[in-house]
């Protein structure tokens, strides 16, 4: 069940938050229309969001899965906003030179170049992510590895604890290592041509 919550709210925020972030980068009226409510909402701690939620949503796993899309959103939309700011006017002014459409600007120019920076943003968000995944079980949940550990620790079964513990420290390294992977392999282009 964690990971079916962390992966349901991470792959959210991802679609979402990247969505946004080439909207806000690209379009400098959409960045000035909401450049405010994303720096107000992104100054409030992850875990204070957990009350809200449970006054909105309840207990259930909408609420955690909410959790978790919010607080994965901001690295992401963050990082995606200044990569697509970021991109070089050169490169721009080129492609429409050549007749390129807006479309195939965003599609062949703007995310290539703004990728290493959604990449950042998203390994930033599966960290916190698996955070909120722990965070939002061990408020009215009755399965998942934050409950596991916290029930644990209420009933005095120690050895229990720390076994939680450790398979959350080897889930967030496996999942680490997984991204890495990935990233070398679709970003492989970009270091190659940082190389060069």
């Amino acid at each position: 069940m964690s990971l079916w919550r962390g992966a349901l709210g991470y792959a959210l925020a991802g679609v979402a938050a990247i969505t946004l972030g080439v909207l806000m980068g690209y379009w400098r009226r959409v960045h000035e229309a909401g450049e405010i409510l994303v720096e107000f909402l992104r100054a409030v701690p992850a875990p204070a969001i957990v009350p809200v939620a449970i006054v909105l949503l309840g207990i259930g796993d909408g609420m955690k899965v909410f959790v978790i899309f919010l607080a994965c959103s901001f690295p992401i939309l963050i990082n995606t906003v200044d990569g697509v700011r970021g991109v070089d006017p050169v490169l721009i002014r080129t492609a429409r030179t050549f007749g390129c459409s807006g479309p195939t600007i965003l599609a062949k120019v703007v995310l290539p170049a703004a990728a290493p920076f959604i990449a950042t943003g998203l390994r930033i968000a599966l960290a916190i992510a698996l955070i909120l995944v722990v965070i939002s079980e061990m408020v009215g949940a009755t399965s998942g590895i934050g409950y596991y550990i916290l029930e644990s620790q209420r009933t005095f079964k120690v050895p229990r604890m720390y076994a939680g513990m450790l398979v959350l420290a080897l889930l967030g390294f496996a999942l680490n290592r997984c991204f890495l992977f990935a990233d070398a392999r679709l970003l492989a282009w970009h270091r190659e041509r940082s190389r060069g």
